[in-house]
């Protein structure tokens, strides 16, 4: 374990975190709202910390992906500890356990709350809650190494560990300007979506943080409604579809970008993501006009809410808590589903689910025929055996960590639905459950502490696909003996 590059790139990564709080402390300024205090605190803990830690380049500045992986776990709950700060010293939120489950959501893109009332909170924490989002969405290492490129040869290790998805592959010969393209695309999608909400009536403070919580796929919203309080048509199917969009796989936008059409819309993933989305909208309409909904309303309620939670995204414009149990369960299965792969949405994926039944169904006919030959193929190519392989083990590590993490938050006392979707919601990025407790109407707040703490690394651990957060605490990957 090379501990010093370890502590040297975090160290940057921590002076890139003070630079970014810049913004809300900012909007402080503009809107006087009192808090400029403790975004001033927070930059110089931030840069002191990573002025220390960058005082002097390691000599062996050797990489491996035990390394990388260590750098994405502990850079996010590092930066999710000091990006708590200004909501604990402007005592904007007291506590400071409930602040960092606070930040920890905003920086995974959960979405999830501890706030019952969201619109007392000054405007620079609204900004800075929301901005998390951005930052979290496409990733604040791949952040660092599109404007840092330092290290090409070593950061696929780094972008391995927090990019969403099975694999992760590099646009252009350079890893850096791959990551320098996917930002330039995230940052025009964002500015496409400001430009739309405006033109739809919707101010511009709120344009841009409800922007910011689209395209990370966050959810913060900055009514307590969310969505439904600015009961507009205009702006839930701009949003809808913005949210659907950040869904998709970032690579798809780049082949679009030097006009490989065809290809683009081969991907099989994108036709399967499509496809779920299409279903799940027909069969909650169905079900709402069952309840005398109006064909118009019926569609317009479960085209956002499915937009919302296969995407991970959480943003609610009704209470989908009282709609029926089928609604509901088609709801719970998309937390499950999730996004595309190399998209900032959160879940298990769309690909890795194709690949998990293309295998079953592989096991099957094997069974049937044990001398043919069956390979799994997505878009008409095989998939290698070690990436099946890692998907099956991604599924049965996500499944217990799911059953142990139940486990604690059912020491709380809660009934099966708030204690399940509580951890289905943070494990897979989600934001809200389901239930009157911890559903579209409802918070996190009257959770112990010890269930926020597991839900918090939960939501960790959804964020970064597992392996990062499990292997900071496995004594194996902290040896010296192994690279």
């Amino acid at each position: 374990m090379n501990y010093k590059i370890i502590s040297y790139n975090i160290g940057r990564i921590l002076l890139v975190e003070a630079a970014l709080l810049i913004l809300p402390a900012i909007v402080s300024i503009i809107y006087a709202d009192g808090v400029l205090a403790s975004f001033a605190v927070t930059i110089a803990a931030l840069t002191v910390t990573g002025l220390l830690a960058t005082k002097k380049k390691p000599s062996n500045k050797s990489l491996y992906a035990k390394e990388g992986y260590i750098i994405v776990a502990l850079t996010w709950v590092l930066m999710s500890l000091f990006g708590a700060l200004p909501f604990y010293l402007s005592g904007g939120i007291p506590n400071f356990i409930d602040a960092f489950f606070e930040t920890v959501s905003g920086f995974t893109t959960t979405g999830s709350t501890i706030l019952s009332n969201i619109e007392v909170l000054p405007k620079s924490l609204l900004f800075w809650r929301s901005f998390t989002h951005w930052i979290g969405g496409m990733g604040i290492l791949v952040f660092v190494i599109a404007i840092m490129p330092k290290t090409e040869n070593s950061s696929m290790h780094v972008m391995r560990a927090e990019v969403p998805g099975p694999t992760v592959g590099k646009l252009v010969s350079k890893l850096g300007a791959s990551a320098r393209i996917l930002y330039g695309i995230y940052c025009g999608l964002s500015i496409i979506q400001v430009i739309l909400l405006l033109a739809g009536g919707m101010p511009l403070f709120d344009s841009i943080c409800t922007t910011f919580g689209t395209a990370g796929t966050g959810g913060f919203g900055i009514l307590n409604n969310s969505i439904e309080g600015y009961n507009s048509l205009y702006a839930e199917m701009v949003i809808g579809v913005f949210m659907l969009i950040f869904g998709i796989n970032f690579n798809l936008y780049y082949l679009l970008l030097m006009r490989q059409f065809k290809q683009a819309l081969k991907s099989e993933e994108l036709r399967c993501y499509l496809g779920i989305v299409a279903g799940a909208v027909i069969i909650i309409s169905v079900s709402l006009i069952t309840r005398n909904y109006t064909i118009g309303s019926a569609f317009r309620y479960a085209f956002f809410q499915v937009a919302s939670i296969i995407t991970t995204t959480g943003f609610s414009s009704v209470d989908f808590g009282t709609w029926p149990i089928i609604a509901q369960l088609v709801l719970l299965f998309l937390m499950f589903v999730g996004a595309c792969a190399g998209s900032t949405g959160g879940g298990i994926k769309v690909s890795r689910l194709m690949i998990l039944v293309k295998s079953g169904m592989r096991d099957i006919k094997k069974a049937i025929n044990p001398r043919s030959i069956e390979t799994v193929k997505v878009d008409r190519q095989a998939v290698e055996e070690p990436v099946v392989k890692s998907v099956s083990v991604f599924f049965a590590t996500y499944i217990i960590v799911l059953a142990i993490s139940s486990a604690f938050v059912a020491l709380d006392g809660r009934d099966l639905t708030t204690t399940l979707t509580s951890v289905v919601s943070c494990l897979g990025n989600i934001g809200p459950g389901l239930g009157s407790v911890v559903g579209p109407a409802g918070n996190f707040s009257s959770l112990s502490m010890l269930s926020k703490i597991v839900l918090s690394f939960d939501m960790l651990a959804g964020r970064l696909e597992l392996i990062p957060m499990l292997m900071i605490f496995t004594p194996y990957a902290w040896s010296r003996k192994y690279n």
